[in-house]
Parts: structure tokens; sequence; C-alpha cells
């Protein structure tokens, strides 16, 4: 029986680019340009080294989001996964963590699966949790935070890296699993895959398909929202020190004006 394996990707603004918030206080998408989470990236690498070391596995990738978010879909597909799934609509607008979990185990189990892999947070939101709101909602268990993860007769096993001490961890599946960024390095997707992303089947679902009502998700279902916030000042001419014998003492000073030191 095939392995079927689900990486959650998440369709994020631009780091480098110039963020700001809509009127509702939810991060204006159309302002900046959006790709695929860097962090989900290492997801989508660890799935298919899974896949590679199985005798028959199948990588699906998925994601919600609005009609760009195909873009991350296509650069999971380019990179070697089999299928990806595009939840998308306009009543998800303003969800936060606990909608999104709620979505995403809806559509995982409407899929079906075996493992489930998630990077180890968004770029954009940075929050972590979803993996393990997900694992609750399927009701299976969660080994996140991996710096290493394989798969081995129906058991996940993988390290997880602290400060003082490393811990090996395992679960029998199915199970959710999340990976860091020390998991290894992202294959770059090759003219071939890029050719071949655009004839993998991406499915479209709606909050329909997954039995999910409006009023669950979206600004109105959230647990969290933004209340007030304020642009970032603009950045100032920055202070000029002369070495004219005392720069160091100027520098000393002015390191102990701002706390530095």
């Amino acid at each position: 029986m095939s392995l079927r394996i689900v990486v959650t990707v998440k369709y994020v603004p631009d780091a480098t680019g110039d963020r700001h918030f809509a009127d509702d206080l939810t991060v204006d998408r159309d302002d900046v340009d959006g790709l695929l989470s860097e962090l989900d990236e290492y997801a989508v690498e660890q799935a298919l080294q899974i896949a590679e070391n199985a005798d028959d596995a199948e990588v699906t990738v998925l994601t919600i989001g609005p009609e760009d978010a195909k873009d991350a879909l296509r650069k999971a597909l380019s990179m070697g996964a089999h299928k990806a799934i595009h939840v998308e609509d306009d009543d998800l607008h303003g969800t936060d963590a606990i909608g999104t979990s709620l979505v995403l185990a809806k559509a995982i189990e409407k899929a079906g699966y075996d493992l489930v892999v998630s990077g180890m947070a968004s770029t954009d939101g940075t929050m972590g949790v979803v993996p393990a709101l997900v694992a609750e909602r399927l009701g299976v268990p969660q080994v996140t935070l991996l710096s290493e993860v394989s798969v081995e007769d129906g058991v996940v096993k993988g390290r997880r890296d602290g400060d003082a001490a490393s811990e090996q961890l395992e679960a029998s599946l199915p199970a959710v699993v999340s990976v860091t960024d020390q998991s290894g390095e992202a294959r770059y997707p090759s003219f071939k895959g890029i050719m071949a992303a655009k004839k993998k089947p991406v499915e479209s679902w709606d909050l329909s398909d997954l039995d999910i009502e409006a009023e669950e998700v979206g600004l109105d279902g959230a647990y969290t929202k933004v209340e007030t916030a304020t642009e970032r000042p603009a950045r100032t001419a920055g202070t000029i020190v002369k070495d004219e014998g005392e720069g160091g003492k100027q520098l000393a000073e002015f390191l102990a004006g701002q706390k530095f030191i």
C-alpha cells in the first residue's frame, strides 16, 4: 500500500518587501509579492526524501489561500511533489491559527494520509502551533521540531535538538511531524521539474467541500484579532562619529547612552 504523505505549505508575503496592514488590520497581500514560505521548503524536502526511500509513496502538497497561492504549490510540485490541493474561499479571509488548523485537518482527512509534514513555523505569523493543532484535530500523535526524520515499518522517527540535549522520538503512523531549518537544504527545482509541474494535478476545494461553515473561520470566527496597529516610523539618519583621536570614547558613550553596554 502506498505511503500517503501530505505536506502543508503556506503562501506568505515576501519578507524583503514593504508590508502593510489593510483597513481591517489583516496583512495587505495585494501590496506585496508572495512566495512559498522558506521554512515550508524544508518540509517539502523531507517529505520527498521519505518518499524516495519508500517502496511506494505519494507526496501531496496542501495550501490555504487566495488564487496566487497556487504559486506556492507550483514551487513544491517543481521540487518533486506529485499533486497538490488548494483550499480557496473568500470566507477564509482573516482566519487565525485555530481556524487554519480546522481547515487543514478537514482537507487532510478528505485527501487521505499516513503522514503529515509541516515546517516549524510560517515566516509571516511565526507562531509554530499549527502542526500540533492539526494533530489534535486528527487525533494522531505529533512529533514536532525535528532536525532529522525517517519512516520505517509504519513508524516515523526523528531527532529533536534542544539547547542542552537531543531527543530521539518516534510515533506510529498515522502521525503529524514538523521539521526545522536544520533538517537539510531544500533542493532547487530543475528545468525538467518546472516543466513537469505544469502538468501535475491541482485540486481546488472550498469550505463547502470540507463541510465547514463560514462562521467557523475568517475574521468573525477568529479567536484572536489585531485591535490596533501603527506604521513603523521611517528610518532616521544615523549618528556619524568622526575619529579625531577620541572616536573610541565617543562610540562607547553612544552605546552606553543607548543602553547597549
